[in-house]
Formats: C-alpha cells, sequence, structure tokens
C-alpha cells in the first residue's frame, strides 16, 4: 500500500464500518449514503491488497486483517481529533455519550454517586452502560464499544503491568474491599466465632458469573485440605444476598458489595476463616483516551464517585457480634 497517495477519509468510514458492524447505520453517522460507503470500503480495500469486511446476515464481519488495524486507525484518528479540537472540556455546555462496561453490582455500587455528581455539576454527560461478563474487557476497549470498563480484572492488570509503557491499555484502582462472609441476622453462627470446622459444615451460596460451583474460597479451602458444600450458585450479589436473608445458606462478598444486595438490614458479616486476597474494582480504559481532555474528566469522576469516597453503608450489618474480634483483628490474625 502506498501511504502516500491514500485517502484519508477512508479510515474515517472503516472505523465507522468497524465500530457499527452495518453499512447503513455507519452510513447514517457519517452522513453519507451506504452505496458511497460501499465504494470507500472498495477503495481502501484495494490499497491495502485483501479483504477488510465479509458480508453477514445482519451486517458486515471484519477479516483477521481489519481486526489487527483498527485499534491503530482508532488511535491515530483520536491524535488526530485532538489537534483540531479544543483542547480543554467543558462538560456544561459540550454535550457528550460515553460509554461504561460493568457488571451489576459495580454499577450498583458506583452509578448513584456517579450520577449525582454529573447532576450537581449540571454536567451534558449522558452514560450507557455495558453489561460486562467477562473478566477481559480488551475486546470492548479495543473495538471503541466501550471508553471505560470498570471491575475486578486480576490478570488483565498484571498483563499491563508486565507490557510497562508499551500497555494498550490503562488502569487506575478506585477501590479495595476485604472478602467476608455473609449470613442472615440471627443465624445460628451469628453469635459465635467463625472456625474453619463450623464454616466447612454449614451450606454455602456462591456468586459466580460462570455459573461454576468452584471459587476462590473453594482453592483456598483445598490448600487446606478441606472443602464445602455450594448448595446455589448465582451470578448476581442481589440475589444472592436476598436468599441468605431468608435462608441458613452463608455467602462470601467483598464487604462493600453488601449495600448492594438491597438486603442490608436483614445481614451481617464475618470474618472468613481462610485469608483471601482483597477485591479490587479497577478502572480501564485505552491508551488511546489519554490525550483526550473529555475522558480525562470522566476518570475524574469516577474515581470521586468511588466507593473509597462515598458514605459508609447506612446500617449495622458490619458491624461485629457483641464480645467478639473486630473483623479487621480476626481476619488478619489468621
Amino acid at each position: 500500500m502506498n501511504f502516500r497517495t491514500l485517502d484519508l477519509n477512508l479510515l474515517r468510514v472503516f472505523d465507522t464500518v468497524m465500530a457499527e458492524r452495518n453499512l447503513t447505520r455507519a452510513a447514517d453517522r457519517l452522513a453519507m449514503t451506504q452505496p458511497a460507503v460501499s465504494n470507500a470500503l472498495r477503495r481502501l480495500r484495494e490499497a491495502v491488497g485483501e479483504a477488510l469486511f465479509t458480508r453477514a446476515a445482519f451486517g458486515v464481519v471484519p477479516t483477521a486483517r481489519a481486526d489487527a488495524l483498527w485499534p491503530e486507525v482508532r488511535t491515530a484518528l483520536a491524535q488526530l481529533r485532538h489537534v483540531f479540537e479544543p483542547t480543554d472540556y467543558d462538560p456544561v455546555h459540550q454535550p457528550r455519550t460515553f460509554a461504561l462496561a460493568m457488571a451489576d453490582a459495580a454499577s450498583a455500587l458506583l452509578l448513584p454517586p456517579l450520577v449525582q455528581r454529573l447532576q450537581e455539576q449540571r454536567a451534558l454527560a449522558d452514560l450507557r452502560v455495558l453489561p460486562l461478563i467477562t473478566r477481559d474487557p480488551t475486546p470492548l476497549l479495543d473495538r471503541g464499544e466501550a471508553d471505560l470498563a470498570i471491575g475486578h480484572f486480576p490478570e488483565l492488570v498484571s498483563r499491563q503491568v508486565t507490557l510497562g509503557a508499551n500497555a494498550p491499555l490503562r488502569h487506575q484502582r478506585i477501590d479495595e474491599s476485604e472478602h467476608v462472609c455473609v449470613m442472615r441476622r440471627g443465624h445460628p453462627l451469628e453469635a459465635v466465632e467463625l472456625t474453619l470446622e463450623d464454616y466447612c459444615a454449614a451450606e454455602h451460596l456462591l456468586v459466580s458469573f460462570s455459573g461454576r460451583a468452584h471459587g476462590q474460597v473453594d482453592e483456598a479451602l483445598a490448600g487446606l485440605g478441606r472443602q464445602r458444600r455450594v448448595v446455589l450458585a448465582v451470578n448476581q450479589y442481589f440475589t444472592a444476598g436476598r436468599v441468605v436473608a431468608r435462608t441458613d445458606l452463608l455467602t462470601v462478598m467483598p464487604r462493600a458489595f453488601l449495600a448492594v444486595t438491597g438486603a442490608a438490614e436483614d445481614l451481617v458479616c464475618r470474618p472468613l476463616p481462610v485469608q483471601l486476597p482483597p477485591l479490587q474494582l479497577q478502572m480501564v480504559w485505552h491508551r488511546r483516551h489519554d490525550i483526550d481532555p473529555a475522558q480525562r474528566w470522566l476518570h475524574q469522576q469516577v474515581v470521586e464517585a468511588g466507593p473509597g469516597n462515598g458514605a459508609p453503608v447506612p446500617s449495622d450489618a458490619l458491624r461485629p457480634a457483641p464480645n467478639l474480634r473486630t473483623p479487621d483483628e480476626s481476619f488478619h490474625a489468621r
């Protein structure tokens, strides 16, 4: 391909078609006709020397070559846009729509204070929340389907740290919460110190996004030569809280997520008899957004709305039972 003769407008068309995966929607966004979009893709295919899309029932599917080109094209277009657009972002006068990928628990925890902040500032920022059902949001961020992903991404963060300055993604921790054992108020184990023996003898509920009845706690127990019986596996902390509040099942969740169960007044938490690393809530974005003042403004709003900066759970559910060691003391003593 001869870059000197390449029409850079073709890259805008390519970027939009990659985002929409549909020529009609792409044409609408670009204020072009569909035949004009098709012609632009034909010219780009001739310049690249190979096919970039194949037709599908409801649009087009990118080839491997298109998938490889898109992150670099998006980054280059973002840099050009930054050159020609204002260097500052005024959220009160400049409308902007942001897409955030989050699981239900993170959404319930973060969105109320975040939206409150935007309303207090009278910001013309609209939020669109995408469901996050994976521990690796890289494809969503690469394709530009999400501006931010918020959740627990230990493997992803580890990879980015290893890559250093060359990492395609950036990340920032917005909260950290220890794991606790949660049970209904009045549970037989509420008034006693929770031992490993009692914990393993109880029946359990597991919050599992994959649906597997085996999680981090089970790995820790296996290391001690122990196991537990998981009676029920669900994929939402809200559901877990409702079930545990009405049964004798035990569950494990990050302390901060107790508030999103909707049943905090009916629940109590106790230190786990096994050691688990805390859950870190991370904000992850693509590095091409580093130069966008609107994106930097959004990042700041998310950080300041984070659970660590919010009000405590309006409940006594997090207080230890009388005459027991405090959760922090007991947690760190093991």
